[in-house]
């Protein structure tokens, strides 16, 4: 069940066996075979590939550019259609199934390129528990985790605990979420007031994300046994509510999702797990619209949150080109829009106090810090940036908010935009998240490219 997805053998040997499958399914055939109907077959593959591609731009459905060999495999499979219905009255019994094979391993290649592409799934595992929807291992409910702490019994390593959390709030239909909560919080009765980060996953996301293909529980363990059981409490959000519902984390007419994490979610987590309600102590951690949630929630509610790592976030919620976000999201409405747009958020705020912002980018070279308060405002327009170009989104955004009082940095990584990238972010970011929030024993670290700690 541990066999790797990613980078793994696993792939190559089904990609090996589609391939082998497929030249057996077109085979050589007659003149006529060859001449019309395998171009016809190449024609078609490249037109469902040419297909997708349009849709998944036109939808926004991705940030950045998908690997090649993902279309490759969308154009096999086209190609694959076609071989098995204008090969299948004249050919042989192995050759019909060679072609009915051929369709559904083309699609299974496509499928692992999507998951290499991402990094959602990276196990054999991975796949199988969100098939049944298995537990994670030391997950419990939260009646249990209250026992264990009623009785002092202190685990080695953290709890994960599924929660239901009431949308009473938000009206936002959502799926079971998870709080990570560490040793630390077992040892006494009541809890300790702990700090709390709540974790954003990508479109089409699921709350396990973060701590398996993520490794935030993980990272959180480790970073709780050096510190004496000390870590931040962990908050799996769901901002989805299911697999194909991308509500870039807003209120609209997908969903009240942002008022889900402020109204439901924050709250729930205080009055359950006795975390500490002050914003100072409160983080946000979230990768690709992920991210832009995480700043967007934090720049909106600096009195809930103050603390932000934002990973591979765009400007500002994206469901394709901007005319296309407000009819997608807000039903047309541009000021619905508009309030939830960081860079108008943040200038018509004002001076923030005591929020700070970590801009995590692939790329190579030096971070760049910002002091609160030390840049202008940037002369350019959001407008005249590429959407796509995250790095210089994230430049943008981080000297828009410098010169609102947040400081911030942004710090170039080596990775693709991937699950895997973003856990070794979340890894290199934590021990300056949990000294900012205040976590027991958490040694004081500055931001990326700060000199000194303030």
């Amino acid at each position: 069940m541990n066999i790797a997805l990613i980078g793994g053998w696993l792939p190559i040997l089904v990609e090996v066996i589609a391939a082998v499958i497929l030249v057996a399914a077109i085979g050589w055939r007659s003149r006529r075979w060859r001449r019309l109907w395998v171009p016809v077959a190449a024609l078609a593959g490249m037109g469902l590939a040419g297909a997708v591609y349009w849709f998944v731009d036109y939808e926004a459905l991705a940030e950045g550019s998908a690997p090649v060999v993902l279309w490759l495999w969308i154009a096999l499979t086209g190609a694959a259609v076609v071989v098995a219905i204008a090969g299948w009255r004249r050919a042989r019994w192995w050759r019909r199934s060679a072609s009915l094979a051929a369709v559904p391993l083309c699609v299974l290649c496509a499928g692992l390129a999507v998951d290499a592409w991402t990094g959602y799934l990276p196990t054999v595992g991975s796949v199988w528990n969100r098939a049944t929807d298995a537990s994670l291992p030391t997950q419990t409910d939260e009646a249990t985790a209250k026992d264990m702490q009623r009785r002092h019994d202190i685990p080695k390593r953290g709890v994960m605990v599924s929660v239901t959390i009431t949308d009473d709030a938000s009206g936002f239909r959502h799926r079971d979420e998870l709080v990570y909560l560490p040793p630390a919080w077992f040892a006494a009765d009541p809890p300790p007031p702990l700090p709390a980060v709540v974790m954003v996953g990508g479109e089409f996301g699921h709350p396990t994300d973060w701590p398996t293909s993520g490794e935030a529980q993980r990272t959180a363990d480790d970073f709780a046994a050096a510190h004496d059981g000390n870590a931040p409490v962990l908050v799996f959000a769901d901002t989805s509510g299911a697999f194909n519902n991308d509500t870039e984390c807003v209120n609209g007419i997908r969903g009240n999702a942002a008022d889900h994490l402020t109204k439901d979610i924050v709250p729930y987590v205080i009055s359950h797990f006795g975390v500490s309600p002050d914003p100072a102590h409160w983080g946000m951690v979230g990768w690709s619209s992920g991210g832009t949630c995480a700043l967007m929630t934090t720049v909106m509610h600096p009195d809930l949150i103050q603390t932000v790592v934002d990973i591979d976030g765009l400007l500002g919620p994206n469901a394709g080109s901007r005319e296309q976000t407000v009819a997608r999201l807000f039903g047309g409405d541009a000021a619905a829009f508009a309030a939830f747009d960081p860079a108008t958020v943040m200038t018509a705020h004002g001076p923030y106090t005591g929020v700070a912002a970590w801009f995590a980018v692939a790329g190579s070279g030096p971070p760049v810090y910002h002091a609160a308060g030390s840049t202008t405002p940037p002369d350019q327009s959001p407008d005249d940036l590429d959407p796509a170009d995250i790095a210089a989104g994230a430049n943008y955004l981080c000297s828009l908010a410098s010169s609102t009082g947040i400081e911030c940095a942004v710090a170039p990584r080596d990775g693709g935009h991937d699950f895997g990238s973003a856990a070794k972010v979340f890894s290199a970011a934590l021990p300056w998240l949990a000294s900012r929030l205040g976590t027991p024993t958490a040694v004081a670290v500055t931001l990326p490219g700060a000199s000194a700690v303030p």
